[in-house]
């Protein structure tokens, strides 16, 4: 018998490792796709156990399916105007299209690095479309902040997912702040604004009181 029970054991193993060298198993989390002899031949979207020929016939490639967040650093720009601010923005993404990712930026470093270089373009060109009032004012009904979010990622979206197979789900603005400079105007306008609101409440009131008065005198 343990003459038998070797030979059966090493036939055992050696199933076993053929049937790694052609069988993968997808992830629920993962998206992947087979090349062979380098070409793509075929995507997985869904999980479970599929098979493909050893290498170097036919390769796997898995990226991550889930979603990433990408946090820029500080940039400044200028609104429309030439009101120089601050920008802070994320970015929620996930490999939507992996042969183009793996053909154009190939891991999540690199693809991290393009979405960096967009969203510096992407802020550029649609904070230069509205003017600074529009992110600062003491009135909230004159904000665009939320305008300025659904336009930059519609930009943001259609280059990133035709060039890089990356689609963005969803971008904000974290952070928003200006330099001591515009921090004085902005100020400054802001208590203008306000004393020209109180002396106009004044002299109106002043007004209404005259013609109280007037009133009254006539009566008697």
């Amino acid at each position: 018998m343990k003459n038998v029970g070797i030979p059966i054991l090493v036939l055992i193993i050696i199933l076993i490792l053929s049937l790694m060298l052609v069988a993968f198993q997808v992830r629920q989390t993962e998206v992947a796709f087979v090349t062979r002899l380098g070409k793509h031949v075929r995507t997985m979207e869904k999980p479970g156990l599929y098979f493909k020929w050893p290498v170097p016939i036919e390769k796997v490639h898995k990226y991550d399916a889930r979603l990433h967040v990408f946090e820029a650093d500080l940039g400044e720009t200028t609104t429309k105007g030439a009101v120089p601010i601050i920008v802070r923005t994320y970015a929620v993404w996930k490999v939507a299209k992996p042969v183009s990712f793996y053909r154009s930026v190939g891991t999540v470093g690199q693809a991290e690095a393009k979405l960096y270089s967009q969203i510096q373009d992407t802020q550029n060109r649609v904070v230069s479309q509205y003017t600074f009032s529009e992110f600062v004012n003491s009135d909230k009904s004159k904000i665009a902040i939320e305008q300025i979010q659904e336009d930059m990622l519609a930009d943001l979206k259609s280059s990133m997912e035709e060039e890089y197979g990356i689609e963005v789900k969803a971008l904000g603005i974290k952070r928003l702040q200006v330099n001591d400079k515009v921090s004085a105007n902005v100020f400054n306008r802001m208590k203008t604004a306000r004393n020209r609101k109180t002396e106009a409440t004044i002299t109106s009131g002043q007004a209404e009181a005259t013609r109280i008065v007037t009133d009254a005198a006539s009566v008697r």
